[in-house]
């Protein structure tokens, strides 16, 4: 496939118009009539032409999935850094800067450096038809083949079998988080439909780790890794991660690992470190035996991945809440991300009591009272917002009416301040916990307001 997983334009509200590169990416986009064109063909000619950097890379491991992905990317990056490896990461889409795209040898990629090899990528591909996402794609690989690492963290942007990232023949590790309902429309309509796209990652010979998954899902991976050759290693019978008396507690055939709890918040985390912790033991030995528990407890106590159930402590928008209010800020986006942030807040609730108030952004073509339903009686009100700038955003009307087809009453707000405005009213003055939510792109809005 062609986008990311969260993509409703070409970087629509999401660059920093002080850089060169924002003018290529604005050119870029116009290459191809469509945002999503489920083809490799464009992407294989531009690969060949710029003389197959997909074939010069470090170790690969290529993470698919619905959920998770991020999340999962960012404990392995951690735990390898923690172990003294060199790692790139690719991701999308970004939150702020298209910059953190693209993660070289230890940082998003330079102002510089991205101009540079975006102006090659448009050069030899000569005006010819090729997605945003694509493009953008090849110039990532193009980056990582000339700059020695270790490691490899490939994040696929939608799909699996036809998304742009699937290029690389044999990953060190292929990974498969876990798979919910999201872009029906180019995936199918069930879950095992969805299932057999992600499942378009995994290769011969390969290692494979599949996180927990619905049972069904799991029938149509075990039967895709029987008909390939590849190795899996399944959540729930080869390897365990639950929590235990404050620590994060991993087994597999090799042992048990007694370890920290990860930074990340919200009970699914323990499952995405559990997932990250068997990709590091699939990793080949010259790469997994550098990273000991030293590194996995300092990588999981350290980890970053703004956006996923993050508070924000200081800033700007907590000037607008009484004391003692919490803001926290998610940009999970489908009925299983709600489902997971939902427990996530009521486990507050129930530790503390404090009432929550919601504010949610969201685009057209996610399933926003699927996503809203688990909240039912948990949130005692919601503000929907308009995300501005952003062509594909719902209507604050009409995920009113959303918000109603779940069993929640909504009002629309005018936008971010007026919603904590009214939340504030609302709760005259007591603390409370305020949750912004819906969309990556309304989050990468909200952190940049938030300086």
């Amino acid at each position: 496939m062609s986008a990311s997983s969260d993509t409703p334009s070409h970087g629509a509200g999401q660059t920093d118009q002080s850089n060169f590169s924002d003018v290529i990416l604005e050119r870029l986009g116009q290459l191809h009539p469509k945002l999503i064109d489920l083809s490799l063909d464009r992407v294989h000619r531009l690969l060949a032409a710029l003389g197959h950097p997909e074939q010069k890379l470090p170790p690969v491991v290529h993470i698919a999935g619905t959920n998770g992905k991020g999340s999962t990317l960012s404990y392995v990056r951690a735990m390898a850094e923690a172990g003294g490896l060199k790692v790139h990461a690719y991701i999308s889409p970004h939150l702020v800067r298209f910059h953190e795209r693209i993660y070289v040898a230890g940082q998003d990629i330079s102002e510089p450096d991205l101009v540079a090899i975006l102006e090659e990528c448009e050069r030899v591909n000569a005006g010819a038809p090729i997605t945003y996402f694509e493009i953008t794609t090849v110039a990532a690989l193009l980056a990582f083949s000339r700059t020695p690492a270790d490691l490899l963290l490939l994040e696929v942007g939608l799909g699996g079998r036809l998304d742009t990232t699937n290029v690389i023949d044999a990953p060190a590790v292929s990974v498969i988080t876990p798979i919910g309902l999201d872009h029906q429309q180019f995936l199918g309509d069930t879950l095992v439909q969805i299932a057999g796209e992600k499942a378009g990652i995994l290769k011969a010979n390969c290692p494979a780790v599949i996180a927990p998954q619905d049972d069904a899902v799991r029938d149509v991976l075990e039967r895709a890794c029987d008909k390939l050759g590849a190795k899996p290693t399944f959540s729930g019978q080869d390897f365990h991660a639950y929590e235990e008396h404050g620590r994060l507690v991993y087994q597999d055939d090799f042992g048990l690992q007694d370890l920290p709890l990860p930074r990340l918040m919200g009970r699914h985390q323990i499952d995405n470190a559990g997932t990250a912790l068997a990709v590091l033991a699939a990793l080949p030995p010259a790469l997994s035996e550098r990273i000991d528990d030293d590194a996995r407890a300092q990588g999981l106590r350290t980890v970053r991945w703004p956006a996923r159930l993050q508070r924000l402590k200081t800033g700007p928008l907590l000037d607008l809440v009484p004391e003692g209010t919490e803001l926290w800020l998610d940009g999970g986006h489908n009925p299983a991300a709600g489902t997971a942030l939902a427990q996530s807040l009521a486990e507050m609730n129930d530790r503390d009591g404090k009432p929550l108030h919601m504010i949610m952004g969201m685009l057209e073509t996610k399933d926003a009272t699927g996503y809203l339903q688990p909240f039912e009686g948990l949130a005692r009100s919601l503000r929907t917002l308009t995300i501005p700038e952003e062509p594909g955003s719902a209507s604050a009307q009409s995920l009113v009416a959303a918000a109603t087809r779940a069993g929640l009453t909504a009002q629309a707000a005018q936008d971010l301040d007026h919603a904590l405005q009214d939340i504030t009213a609302i709760t005259a003055g007591t603390p409370a916990r305020i949750l912004i939510c819906g969309s990556l792109y309304l989050a990468g809005q909200v952190l940049r307001q938030n300086g």
